[in-house]
């Protein structure tokens, strides 16, 4: 049976104006073929999708884990499976989850509240939102909500200690910013019509198709596919396309392309470092 490859753009509070985005494909070779673009406007949408079986693996664009110093100061547990029960067992929704990050940043140094997994700095030249941000961009509360129902699903999770679910259904932490900036470097991409990141994202899109990654992976797209890539200002099809391909080149690595040691509290994102 064909491994079917998802990738994830995730919204912690999904709406129609702004839903989870699930880019599906299948890999042959080098070539990844986009299939099809799926649009979740509710998080039941999501653990619909979740549930679906498989094989499939993923690459989702929220955090698996929380940093090691945040974890061990609050004891939290040892790997990220206990540390999600601790935190929802203290804490009843993503806002006292923000409470409980924001009281113990606030007694630390200035530069040193939103800390980072070592995955989020392993890239050279970027670095990806640390794990404790509840605010602006809420990767906190995209961890509260997406990783919370990963578990839930019995999905397998490799590299987190205690977390082998079913092996036919694979998720793997993705970031999109990653090749996004291989490709365009500090270029933005995303939230804005402007005719300046609309040409940003036309030249990942032909940099994907043309395979100038380092996965070197090519993506095959109908035209209206490319175009539907280009038009979308927010970025958040062209996020879940971009995790599409981590998740391609993850499913022909040994260990899904995860290191020989993997920090079973943090987790590693898919082709970092």
């Amino acid at each position: 049976m064909t491994l079917m490859l998802w990738g994830v753009d995730f919204s912690s509070a999904p709406g129609r104006r702004k839903p989870i985005v699930r880019a599906r494909g299948e890999r042959r070779g080098a070539v990844v073929r986009l299939m099809g673009l799926d649009l979740m406007p509710t998080l039941a949408d999501f653990e619909a999708a979740l549930a679906e079986p498989g094989p499939w693996l993923g690459a989702f664009d929220f955090p698996f884990g929380l940093p090691r110093a945040f974890v061990d100061a609050h004891a939290l547990g040892d790997d990220a499976a206990a540390v999600l029960q601790a935190v929802r067992a203290r804490c009843g929704d993503r806002k006292a989850f923000q409470a409980m990050v924001d009281a113990w940043g606030n007694g630390r140094p200035a530069g040193q509240r939103l800390i980072h997994r070592a995955t989020d700095t392993a890239m050279p030249g970027l670095s990806s939102s640390s794990p404790l941000q509840t605010r602006y961009v809420p990767v906190g509360f995209m961890w509260f909500e997406g990783f919370a129902r990963l578990v839930q699903a019995g999905v397998s999770l490799p590299g987190l200690g205690g977390l082998d679910g079913d092996a036919a259904r694979v998720a793997l932490e993705g970031y999109p910013g990653l090749l996004a900036h291989e490709l365009i470097g500090r270029q933005s991409y995303k939230n804005s019509e402007a005719p300046e990141r609309l040409l940003a994202r036309k030249s990942i899109v032909e940099a994907l198709e043309q395979g100038r990654t380092r996965l070197a992976l090519r993506l095959k797209l109908t035209p209206a596919q490319a175009g539907e890539l280009v038009a979308d200002a927010s970025g958040d099809r062209l996020d879940a396309v971009l995790c599409l391909i981590q998740a391609a080149w993850a499913a022909e690595q040994p260990r899904c392309g995860l290191p020989a040691q993997v920090d079973p509290v943090e987790g590693w994102i898919t082709s970092a470092g």
